[in-house]
């Protein structure tokens, strides 16, 4: 009586592995380009919803509200770079600084991934009691490290409306 032998052959083996390694290296990049795409997208809808977000809380306290980059959460950093993450606040006098009396509404976080969030001009967003942006007229660049043609230009227009475009801003 002869007993079968299970497993797998050496030879069996190693066409497996050859296999498995030719599909890891089609899949990795895929994989990592997906990441960057989903971080960079996320990125940009979060600047979306704190201009949203200061929009509306203008509007509904009926007085100005304004957006600007921090460093710490609590006041504005007067910085074109808003990687360091940014605010919203009650901007009851409009002048778009954090004074004793006026509240910070929200804190977005600091950029992770090693992206850059830039104004083009503007160190501030201020939203009157309307919804309208007074006085801005630029547009934040998004980038990572595959440069401008995965780049996003947060723009936003003098009425108050605010909205994403892919590739078309330089990076820095």
């Amino acid at each position: 009586m002869t007993t079968k032998q299970t497993g797998f052959t050496l030879i069996e083996l190693m066409v497996t592995i050859a296999v498995l390694a030719i599909l890891l290296s089609i899949a990795i990049p895929s994989f990592q380009n997906m990441v960057l795409n989903s971080r960079i997208t996320a990125q940009a809808n979060q600047v979306i919803t704190a201009l949203n977000y200061a929009r509306s809380e203008a509007v509904k306290r009926a007085a100005p509200a304004t957006v600007c980059s921090t460093n710490g959460g609590v006041a504005c950093a007067n910085s074109q770079n808003w990687s360091t993450g940014w605010l919203v606040f009650a901007d009851a006098d409009g002048d778009g600084t954090v004074d004793a009396g006026e509240t910070v509404l929200r804190v977005w976080p600091a950029l992770g991934g090693s992206n850059t969030l830039n104004a083009g001009t503007n160190l501030r967003i201020t939203f009157t009691a309307t919804g309208v942006a007074t006085g801005f007229n630029d547009v934040f660049r998004l980038c990572d490290k595959r440069g401008k043609d995965e780049a996003r230009a947060v723009a936003i227009n003098v009425m108050g409306r605010s909205f994403v475009q892919k590739g078309t801003t330089q990076c820095p």
